[in-house]
């Protein structure tokens, strides 16, 4: 294909795109079209009587009695009350502040692109029908701004998916991270496509004709936007640095800074070797069943923006099935509002008994007797008739016609199909028969009950919105690597914040090292599909008030009700839940994100320099008389220990004065002993 002139290319990429479709979209296109019936059978009104019910009942009463799309709204109301977000956690723990950046911008671009009408359609779609679908692209920041080159990531709906949105069919994966190709279709009307495109559809090949799908109809002439997978072949660059350390850099990087290599030989980097390598990039054209109508080059990112979500899917033969909450319950349906209808016919015709007359005794009132059920006349008149002999006679109605009666099989397959359709939308309305005085238990496990038919939709979408995660960081790695870019980001409380991109530092060992460098992130994706109803929340706040009844600590007793007032939910509580997940961080409790913990030191730090004078010199009178009191109480000690010294030579002093007299007084004693023996003293 190198050797090709750009023509003769994309003459080759239409007609292997044309081949695509046909394989991707014949396969699927019973169950699509199922998938739009369902949609059709509980969200418009007269669907319910459509194919050859409709002609079956044409002259007769068609009531609907539309339970389906109940049970539909309260499977879509859990999702919309708990919605489910996305969360980068990091493969490394030095990325940890890199994921809340993360976290952070793509709550951002969420909020700026509405993408909560995308995941609700999305959502709806796959509970009503199977199938559903969003997208993702990238769209300048200011588009009337000719200096501003930034873009940012956009969240888009994809409406009618099930007609529109079609894959490689031999891609297995749900998420369909392993297609080859994708194509997303619409339908313009032939003066608008013409005027656009400046292409007649009457001038298209034969060929485009043959082909199984009709891209173009007496009203209508399809488009596609197709996304085609493509390895792509790089030079990368490695360079040694001063330090001994590789870097790597792609061509694609000096293609994009052609000073890029002055700046590597300016701080010593010297290139040692090449190699080339390959990596996916999604190539993407607009295309019309008659010719390419654009090339519009390659994408942010390495990976389809087209993001599947299924209600229920299996693959059955070889063939991907899928089906949502209706499908199962349309028979169903049909049945109890034919029964209705019936029932209704009954009793319409079942207080009139017809009189039945002879053409004479009305003629001339036909009018009268026509209207009667409309003007409610105090009287009918009748004509006399001729009797057996031709004399005049007066004469009543022939006969009456019978009341019509209800079959007694009648009623009891009405009682079964009423039964048949709770088992199968999961009888759902015992969540509308809970009274004021019922337990908490109670309404937990009838809540419980509920939750389970809507948990596997809410898994499916878990699912897509962890692709969509992992899509919007392939395109944002590309998108957002702007040096100082400043960006909008959104905490988990709704609060607007901003970061700065690819901010330069120096590191330790004195190298330039740059934060909130998004291309550099090793990050995983993982979706909470969190509790399904506010009735969990609700028993998490019971669970702890049950344990402060038996604690009797008083700061586990504050932790608790902390939690609960967290848990709590309730109009205007956002600033309260945000007051006590401030306590709980200051006891401990909880650990604080990377931007509260800085905000607790910046509030520290504040305090400390906007300290109150007053405060300061009370602070230091405080500090002085503690140094006063300690003195005074090293004095006292050293005066004890002074008295203690003295007291003991004192005694010491009785001791020797005792010892000397003891010894005098032996000595006397023993002198008068010798003068009365007569012996000579000493």
């Amino acid at each position: 294909m190198a050797r090709m002139t750009k023509e003769q290319r994309l003459a080759f990429v239409h007609q292997e795109a044309l081949n695509e479709f046909d394989n991707a979209q014949s396969p699927v296109r019973d169950e699509r079209l199922q998938c739009l019936q369902d949609r059709r059978f509980y969200s418009i009104a007269g669907a319910q009587w459509e194919g050859p019910l409709e002609e079956q009942f044409e002259n007769k009463p068609r009531f609907e009695v539309n339970k389906i799309h109940l049970s539909v709204m309260r499977i879509i109301n859990e999702y919309r009350n708990n919605r489910i977000s996305v969360d980068f956690l990091p493969r490394e723990p030095e990325y940890d502040g890199l994921a809340d950046t993360l976290d952070g911008l793509f709550r951002a671009d969420c909020h700026d692109s509405c993408a909560d009408e995308a995941f609700d359609n999305a959502f709806e779609e796959a509970v009503g029908g199977g199938f559903g679908a969003f997208r993702l692209r990238t769209e300048y920041e200011d588009e009337e701004d000719e200096d501003n080159e930034h873009q940012r990531i956009r969240i888009e709906p994809i409406f009618d998916a099930d007609s529109s949105v079609f894959y490689d069919v031999d891609a297995r994966r749900q998420d369909k991270a392993d297609a080859r190709f994708c194509f997303v279709i619409y339908a313009m009307t032939r003066e608008a496509y013409a005027e656009a495109y400046d292409d007649d559809p009457s001038d298209w090949p034969k060929e485009i004709t043959q082909v199984e799908f009709d891209w173009c109809t007496p009203d209508v002439v399809y488009i596609a936007e197709y996304y085609k997978v493509e390895e792509v072949t790089e030079t990368l660059r490695i360079y040694e640095a001063i330090d001994g350390t590789e870097e790597k850099y792609r061509q694609s990087d000096f293609d994009a800074d052609p000073e890029l290599e002055d700046k590597l030989a300016a701080i010593g980097s010297i290139e040692v070797r090449k190699r080339r390598v390959k990596r996916k990039r999604v190539h993407k054209y607009l295309m019309s069943g008659g010719k390419v109508l654009e090339d519009l080059g390659y994408i942010a990112g390495k990976c389809i923006p087209i993001i599947p979500v299924y209600g229920k899917r299996w693959v059955v033969d070889n063939v991907e099935r899928c089906m949502g909450h209706v499908r199962l319950a349309k028979d169903a349906q049909r049945l109890k509002n034919m029964q209705l209808s019936k029932l209704a016919e009954v009793a319409a015709l079942g207080s009139v008994e017809k009189p039945i007359l002879l053409p004479e005794q009305v003629a001339g009132h036909q009018m009268m007797w026509a209207e009667d059920n409309l003007k409610d006349y105090p009287y009918l008149l009748v004509n006399p008739i001729t009797g057996p002999n031709g004399e005049t006679q007066a004469a009543g109605p022939v006969a009456y016609t019978r009341s019509p009666q209800v079959p007694q099989a009648l009623a009891g397959l009405l009682q079964a199909t009423e039964a048949d359709m709770d088992d199968i939308l999961g009888g759902q309305g015992e969540a509308d028969k809970m009274v004021s005085n019922i337990s908490g238990k109670a309404v937990e496990l009838i809540q419980e009950r509920i939750d389970k038919q809507a948990y596997i939709y809410m898994s499916n979408f878990g699912k897509a919105m962890q692709r969509c995660g992992e899509v919007w960081l392939s395109m944002a790695q590309e998108v957002y690597t702007e040096e100082k870019r400043r960006m909008k980001t959104v905490s988990e409380e709704m609060e607007i914040g901003s970061i700065e991109l690819m901010t330069p530092t120096l590191s330790e060992i004195g190298e330039v090292e740059y934060e909130n460098d998004l291309s550099d992130a090793k990050m995983d994706v993982f979706v909470d599909v969190g509790p399904t109803s506010e009735s969990k929340r609700a028993s998490t706040v019971r669970a702890l008030t049950g344990m402060m009844a038996i604690t009797q600590d008083p700061q586990t007793m504050q932790v608790l009700s902390a939690l609960s007032l967290m848990n709590m939910e309730g109009e205007g509580l956002s600033d309260v839940r945000k007051y006590f997940r401030n306590q709980l961080i200051r006891m401990g409790a909880v650990e604080p994100t990377e931007e509260e913990q800085q905000q607790m030191m910046a509030e520290q730090q504040a305090a400390q320099q906007q300290e109150d004078p007053n405060a300061v010199f009370l602070k230091a009178a405080a500090e002085e008389a503690v140094a006063k009191a300690q003195k005074a109480r090293a004095d006292v000690i050293e005066t004890i220990a002074d008295a203690e010294y003295k007291q003991a030579r004192a005694a010491e002093t009785y001791s020797k004065i005792d010892n000397d007299a003891e010894r005098l007084t032996l000595d006397s004693t023993e002198q008068v002993a010798r003068m009365i023996r007569g012996q000579p003293s000493r």
